[in-house]
């Protein structure tokens, strides 16, 4: 049976149409997107998932008083679809640790930077202010601190000298489209698990260092 997996979306929705590409490929495997959900009634990434034939659902933030009813509402809605997994793909709401907690295992997010580098917003800009030499893209397990979980696999980019916030966005975000289905793909297939904090990798350690993509080598 195939594995079921629901995506939560604010924005856009370029990851998502990566995931649902590797799906489609096969590099993904076995693996239905059952319900694209989202924040934001606005979101490109709603339109996309619904073009695509996939069940849509919208969860207005701004219509709940506090952080906990919003994540009971949203909570809610995903525990609808029966996930086997969950994957954050520019979902632009900080979760409450029950949230997290209750899916502890099982969602995951990226991040447009080398954690522990630069977790939070404005990560692009962070990056050129401090004049780093390399910049990129996490996935990680999503647990109750923001933006440090364990990490899965990291892919780095160069910074170039006439890089600006654009152009460093974008090549962060070519690498996030290698790396996210990459990391669903061994999490689908029981590769990839979070155990006591750690990530192990068809039932062995990763190590310290998580797996690292760089520009030109193999995924």
């Amino acid at each position: 049976m195939p594995k079921r997996l629901v995506v939560l979306v604010s924005g856009r929705g370029s990851n998502l149409q990566a995931i649902l590409s590797a799906c489609e490929s096969g590099q993904i495997p076995a693996t239905e997107v059952v319900a694209v959900i989202s924040n934001c009634p606005q979101a490109a990434a709603l339109a996309l998932a619904a073009a695509a034939g996939i069940p849509v659902r919208c969860v207005d933030h701004r219509r709940f008083g506090d952080r906990s009813s919003f994540d009971a509402a949203l909570r809610a809605q995903i525990d609808d679809f029966a996930p086997d997994h969950i994957a954050l793909a520019g979902f632009m709401r900080r979760l409450t640790p029950e949230f997290a907690q209750h899916y502890e295992g099982r969602m995951v997010n990226i991040h447009p930077s080398l954690l522990p580098a630069f977790p939070g917003l404005h990560t692009h800009a962070q990056a050129l202010a401090e004049g780093v030499k390399l910049h990129g893209a996490t996935v990680h397990f999503v647990t109750a601190d923001l933006d440090a979980g364990p990490i899965i696999v990291q892919g780095a980019v160069p910074v170039l000298a006439q890089d600006d916030v654009d152009s460093l966005a974008a090549r962060v975000l070519a690498m996030e489209h290698r790396i996210y289905p990459q990391a669903i793909a061994w999490l689908v297939s029981g590769r990839l698990r979070m155990e006591q904090g750690k990530v192990t990798i068809d039932g062995e350690k990763a190590g310290e260092f998580s797996p690292c993509i760089w520009p030109g080598t193999e995924d």
